[in-house]
């Protein structure tokens, strides 16, 4: 059985190789949500006028993969705590976000917040910036974006981590 997800990390080249790795995921794709423009380009999404987030979709095999799994890997990838911003990376297309696609993956996500937050919180951390919300449309990255990481082993790769392993113990 296959499902749908959409995470915002910051860029999303380095998200979708982290993705794309994981044993279950059988398609990943770059592209923008959650702004205003139908089809925006890197360059509008880049100049903030648009009000999209860079995103991966991830398809994947619920028979090999859980939706949580990729929830705890979306935690770890980047640091959810610092608002329109990863690293150097600065602006709202650089946002935290998780786009669910039904009413399972959204209890799952602020669950899964929950936990991760009050961890973060444990350690000194900031509270989270991250947005759960509804899907809204997907625009796809123009080409040379997908799969990046591939094409340019050794292109940009931001991705600023707290460091703090998500608590898997305390899934439920």
């Amino acid at each position: 059985m296959s499902e749908t997800a959409y995470f915002a990390t910051g860029c999303f080249w380095g998200a979708e190789r982290r993705f794309w790795q994981m044993e279950g995921v059988t398609n990943t794709r770059v592209g923008y949500m959650g702004g205003t423009t139908p089809n925006p380009t890197y360059k509008e999404v880049c100049s903030g006028s648009t009000g999209h987030a860079e995103v991966v979709k991830v398809e994947f095999d619920l028979n090999r993969i859980t939706y949580q799994m990729l929830l705890i890997a979306f935690w770890q990838m980047h640091d959810p705590t610092t608002l329109n911003r990863q690293g150097n990376d600065i602006g709202t297309q650089y946002r935290s976000a998780i786009y669910y696609v039904n009413q399972n993956q959204r209890v799952e996500a602020l669950h899964s917040k929950v936990i991760y937050e009050s961890e973060l919180g444990r350690l000194g951390f900031d509270e989270i910036t991250t947005e759960v919300t509804a899907a809204p449309d997907f625009w796809g990255a123009e080409e040379y974006h997908q799969r990046y990481l591939e094409k340019n082993p050794n292109g940009y790769d931001c991705h600023a981590t707290t460091g703090v392993p998500f608590p898997i113990s305390v899934i439920r």
